[in-house]
């Protein structure tokens, strides 16, 4: 996931942001930046082609590769049985990413 915002993020620049004001308290106004529509769209639209880009780690229950958003739900399983006791052992699987573009 790091991989992925360094990596879209390396192609921005300062005119692919929008300056909002907004409340900070109620005597003082703050500036915040914002992703312009048109990328924000691109980003999310990249961000869900990478969860479903595959990697090379077996599944729990079936296949030699699965896509990246399931094998973060199947280690959020496993963590969650392990600090439920249910099981005495995690070893996470660690998939190795290639570069995004």
């Amino acid at each position: 996931m790091d991989n992925f915002v360094i990596g879209f993020s390396q192609g921005l620049n300062p005119k692919d942001f929008i300056s909002k004001d907004e409340s900070v308290s109620r005597s003082r106004k703050g500036k915040r930046l914002y992703l312009k529509d048109s990328k924000t769209r691109r980003m999310m639209r990249e961000l869900d082609e990478f969860f479903l880009s595959r990697v090379e780690i077996p599944a729990i229950r079936h296949g030699s590769s699965q896509a990246i958003e399931t094998l973060i739900n199947e280690e959020s399983q496993l963590l969650a049985k392990y600090l439920r006791n249910e099981t005495m052992k995690w070893n996470p699987r660690i998939a190795v990413l290639t570069k995004h573009v």
